[in-house]
């Protein structure tokens, strides 16, 4: 194959066909290769983020009245109360289904043992006779943390972004989700037992960019009140990561996780059916969604373009995974060798990227650029969706070149501690006034003669 873009046929089924990329021959740079690996549109995002402007100056402005407008025209729910009543919260979990309940709480369990493990540890040094520094790790006091609902349901998103809040220590938390019509306006029976699993009674039914500008500014409705937070967080698509994106001057937010991706390592050792399976998985979220397939065996890619074909036919979602598969955001990356793919790889910077090769643990210690790593045929991303313990809420849209997936420091931050004696200050007291003479900014450096004649003045 000697074109650089093109599509693999597929018996059987004829949609999706896997855009093709064969950078085989071609020796390409790093910001070559970033040109080159599928994206989403810029137009889409460009588009996205005018519409989350308006929308967030609405609420900004109007508050509750502009919440319950968008509801109504993205929902299709017209509300009356904007929080979920406590009782709600307490017939969902009552309501749960047993399977569902064990399955939440095996999630639970794991993900607080590793949230738990990530929780930094406060450090000290003496640098100097006298001069003491400390770094103090200090939770927010209060986080906003966003569940999508959409196309889809997410307890696990509750669990993701929930427990490791707790095991930081924030002291207030407070859970936006979308109205349902189904439901009475109320979000989705079991995002709301999950929470209720979790300890968490302040549930507003405020879905999209305004539910985050709602935490953001804070609002108020009747009696009840939002107050506002210090950092937002938790999952979402194009215009949740836009609303974050606008609204990071004014608080903290994490990583931009906007629609889902994946790519997949994979070398002649992959089984194809694995690696089908894991791709739908991901395009089954969203026509958005990104899947992308990076190898150096062209027999691996048609094997696998194969499977998908015969697996996408019979899922249940299979327009929505067809439509992701065959957009321009997902494909297959044809490579020289696993030297290129891993460089491939690091280019796309995936949110979820598996490794499919004769040494999976070899090649990941090599990754530089992702989200998440899942090692080998028994790994695959839908176990970190759920229950693997680690944290579903992770950076896409290749932001995982520079950022990191939520993990329980994220709810906290460092404090910088200085604890000087007299003696220690006098020792380096010279060095101080110096360089503030240096920058012409001599009051700097009086703050500390002022101290040495003091030192000289006492008895």
């Amino acid at each position: 194959m000697t074109s650089t873009s093109s599509t693999f046929a597929t018996t059987g089924a004829p949609e999706p066909r896997l855009r093709v990329i064969d950078l085989r021959g071609r020796r390409l740079s790093d910001a070559e290769l970033r040109a080159v690996v599928p994206r989403q549109s810029g137009d889409f995002v460009s588009s996205a983020e005018e519409a989350v402007a308006g929308i967030l100056e609405d609420v900004r402005h109007r508050g509750a009245a502009a919440l319950r407008e968008l509801a109504a025209r993205f929902d299709g729910v017209e509300q009356q109360r904007l929080r979920v009543p406590a009782e709600a919260i307490a017939e969902a979990v009552s309501g749960l289904d047993p399977a569902v309940r064990r399955g939440l709480e095996a999630a639970i369990e794991r993900t607080r043992a590793f949230a738990a493990a990530q929780r930094p540890a406060d450090s000290s040094i003496e640098v100097a006779p006298g001069a003491h520094l400390t770094n103090r790790w200090t939770p927010m006091r209060r986080s906003g943390l966003y569940v999508p609902g959409g196309l889809a349901v997410y307890p696990s998103s509750v669990v993701m972004n929930v427990v490791p809040a707790q095991a930081a220590g924030v002291e207030s938390v407070v859970l936006c989700t979308p109205p349902q019509r189904e439901f009475g306006g109320l979000p989705h029976p079991t995002t709301l037992a999950a929470a209720g699993l979790l300890g968490v009674d302040e549930v507003w039914a405020i879905g999209g960019a305004q539910a985050l500008g709602a935490m953001a500014y804070g609002i108020e409705d009747g009696e009840d009140r939002l107050e506002a937070v210090d950092i937002l967080t938790g999952p979402g698509n194009i215009y949740v990561a836009m609303a974050k994106r606008q609204l990071r001057a004014l608080v903290g937010v994490d990583g931009e996780a906007g629609t889902t991706e994946i790519a997949v390592i994979a070398d002649s050792s992959a089984r194809p059916d694995f690696v089908a399976a894991d791709l739908i998985s991901q395009a089954e979220h969203d026509p958005n969604a990104g899947s992308l397939l990076i190898t150096d065996s062209q027999e691996t890619a048609e094997a696998v373009a194969e499977a998908v074909a015969e697996q996408a036919a019979v899922t249940r979602h299979r327009e929505r995974v067809a439509t992701a598969l065959a957009g321009q955001q997902s494909g297959v990356i044809l490579t020289e060798d696993l030297s290129e793919s891993i460089r491939a790889a690091d280019a796309y910077a995936a949110e979820h990227l598996e490794i499919h090769t004769q040494d999976p643990a070899g090649v990941a210690a090599r990754i530089r650029n992702a989200g998440a790593i899942f090692l080998g045929p028994y790994s695959p991303v839908p176990l970190g969706d759920y229950a693997a313990g680690s944290n579903h809420v992770l950076p896409t849209g290749g932001s995982a070149a520079h950022a990191g997936g939520l993990t329980t420091a994220t709810f906290m931050k460092p404090v910088q501690i200085v604890d000087y004696s007299a003696e220690a200050l006098a020792e380096v007291g010279e060095a101080v006034v110096a360089l503030s003479h240096a920058e012409d900014l001599p009051a700097h450096g009086a703050a500390i003669t002022v101290r040495g004649a003091a030192a000289k003045e006492r008895p």
